[in-house]
């Protein structure tokens, strides 16, 4: 399989320069044995009921979730594209107390983005972009619905000048600010979720807290933790991250300042 193998071969070379031409080309190998898994599950989860979709797709703490809608709270679940993240979305609203928002890009295809809009959220999980996020979360916040948003913050930003720019992978990257705007101006618990493979086709996702209060929290605190968590992620197994993304093809505008997250975070992680 050649699907974007340039891409993915620059990506891996240019976020671990120190390993051999061995380790990388492993690392690619299983990489491309994980997309092909992803494709078949993706075709899988258009169609799978959902107690055959919470088998593979176990949520081993959900309470740490649930809590938060028990104080009629709302939250904001943030991760990326790692493991299998289709599965999260579709058994959302399933899976969880809270109602189940999945937020994301919009497919440039009308036809088949109504089409697997419709299959996403045929369970209750209600998907919207992001030119219509504003008008949902301002909605519900309204109408006091405990909602849970998930959001995928490792996508490409489009414009680059609200976006958080760091050095992460060994080079100089955007980051979505989207999430923690959100969380600061609804004062909404930020929550990461971590995917892990248990065996193939079958994953484990467990919650950890980012910030119980981000309007108490300075502004990049969220970003930062979420960012250093990723990081943490995807070393432990590099092959379940997309490096077929083109994650880095944006160019830090003159005068955007860089910020370190690693600093970001651990300054303010007693917060």
């Amino acid at each position: 399989m050649r699907y974007r193998r340039g891409v993915t071969r620059t990506n891996l070379s240019k976020a671990y320069p120190t390993l051999s031409d061995g380790e990388r080309s492993r690392i690619e190998k299983a990489y491309y044995h994980h997309i092909c898994d992803l494709l078949l599950e993706g075709i899988y989860n258009l169609y799978a009921k959902p107690q055959s979709i919470m088998k593979r797709y176990r949520f081993v703490n959900r309470e740490v979730v649930n809590r938060y809608y028990q104080r009629g709270q709302s939250v904001v679940l943030m991760s990326a594209h790692y493991n299998n993240w289709e599965y999260m979305i579709t058994s959302l609203n399933y899976q969880l107390m809270h109602h189940g928002v999945g937020v994301g890009k919009p497919l440039q295809d009308k036809a088949v983005a109504s089409y697997i809009t419709r299959r996403r959220g045929r369970y209750g999980t209600e998907i919207v972009d992001q030119f219509t996020v504003r008008q949902t979360m301002e909605y519900y916040h309204l109408h006091h619905v405990p909602v849970a948003y998930m959001m995928l913050s490792d996508q490409s930003p489009n414009d680059v000048h609200k976006s958080f720019w760091t050095m992460f992978m060994n080079q100089e990257t955007p980051f979505l600010y989207g999430a923690e705007y959100f969380a600061r101006k609804y004062n909404m618990p930020v929550l990461y979720y971590d995917v892990t493979k248990v065996k193939r086709g079958y994953y484990e996702v467990r919650f950890t807290p980012l910030c119980e209060n981000p309007s108490e929290v300075p502004q990049y605190t969220i970003t930062s933790r979420y960012i250093k968590m990723l990081k943490e992620t995807i070393d432990r197994h590099p092959e379940y991250w997309l490096w077929s993304h083109r994650r880095w093809k944006r160019t830090r505008p003159e005068g955007m300042e860089l910020h370190s997250y690693t600093q970001l975070s651990s300054n303010t992680e007693q917060q």
